[in-house]
């Protein structure tokens, strides 16, 4: 309900009397919606008062209940797929160097070589044989290995594939006589022939040391080197060095390579390898097709 304010003053006695003469009646049905205050009144003015009006309709209020807008689901947003940062190389470090063993080391020494008088001078060079060592051109180093190490092969016996040899005997391949004058040398059949060392016990090898033939430069070819804890080579065959390079002799395709023929000889390092019998072969050489032998060292100590 709204109410309209009325204004009321205080009345002079004339306008007074005046207005009761000439009040006049609201029509019928209307609501008289003007008032006045008595003349003597002492009570506050009435303009604090509010007269009822007639009640304005309220606003018509939609009875449909107000449908809440759907929430529009958000797209999540895209997952950036996470890149795996590359692990950093791993560096690996390079291992140290072997050092080779000094003279001064307490377990370790030079091997005493004696070397033959060289026969020629300078390095070949109408050789063509594949995989061919390069010479050093200079004298090899000293190879050394533990103190107490002899030449095991000094004396011992010795067999051949040939029995009969074409120069010189069997026996001369382990006189000591590594000179390659006439006389020195043994020269065995053609084609893959092989000698064997009896060491007489079980050795610790720690080298072996073959002069073929140094008067001039040859290749020797198929040269394999084995030991064996038994004369036929059946039980713990180690094999020390090989350079057939199409297992032309049977006994696998070798990883070592061909070498010139010099005074001083052919050193193969046997790390030590444990056997009694020591065979060497070989299968002719770029001269010609016989094989030759001045002389054969086997380094070592027997074993405890």
């Amino acid at each position: 309900m709204m109410f309209l304010g009325v204004s009321c003053k205080k009345q002079t006695p004339q306008e007074a009397k005046s207005a009761q003469g000439t009040s006049l009646k609201a029509p019928q049905g209307e609501e008289q919606n003007v008032a006045s205050c008595p003349v003597d009144s002492e009570a506050p003015c009435c303009a604090e008062m509010t007269a009822p009006v007639a009640d304005e309709a309220p606003a018509a209020l939609s009875e449909e209940p107000v449908k809440e807008t759907p929430k529009t689901a958000q797209p999540k947003p895209a997952e950036t797929p996470k890149v795996e940062q590359p692990k950093p190389a791993e560096t690996t470090q390079p291992k140290p160097a072997e050092k080779t063993p000094q003279a001064t080391n307490a377990d370790l020494a030079p091997l005493p070589l004696v070397l033959p008088k060289p026969m020629f001078v300078g390095t070949p060079t109408n050789i063509t044989v594949p995989n061919l060592m390069k010479p050093l051109g200079k004298a090899r180093p000293a190879f050394y290995a533990p103190k107490g190490c002899v030449n095991l092969a000094a004396g011992k016996v010795i067999s051949s594939t040939d029995d009969m040899p074409i120069i010189g005997e069997i026996e001369m391949i382990t006189d000591g006589d590594k000179e390659a004058a006439d006389g020195s040398y043994v020269e065995l059949g053609p084609f893959q022939q092989h000698i064997t060392i009896d060491l007489e016990k079980e050795c610790e090898i720690y080298a072996v040391l073959a002069w073929h033939y140094h008067k001039e430069a040859r290749v020797y070819f198929d040269v394999v080197v084995q030991t064996a804890d038994d004369a036929d080579f059946i039980t713990n065959v180690q094999t020390v060095f090989n350079n057939d390079i199409d297992n032309s002799a049977g006994l696998g395709i070798g990883k070592d390579m061909h070498y010139i023929e010099t005074s001083e000889g052919k050193l193969i390092d046997a790390k030590g390898v444990k056997g009694r019998y020591v065979r060497l072969y070989s299968n002719g050489s770029n001269a010609n097709d016989l094989n030759n032998y001045i002389e054969v060292e086997v380094w070592g100590k027997v074993s405890e």
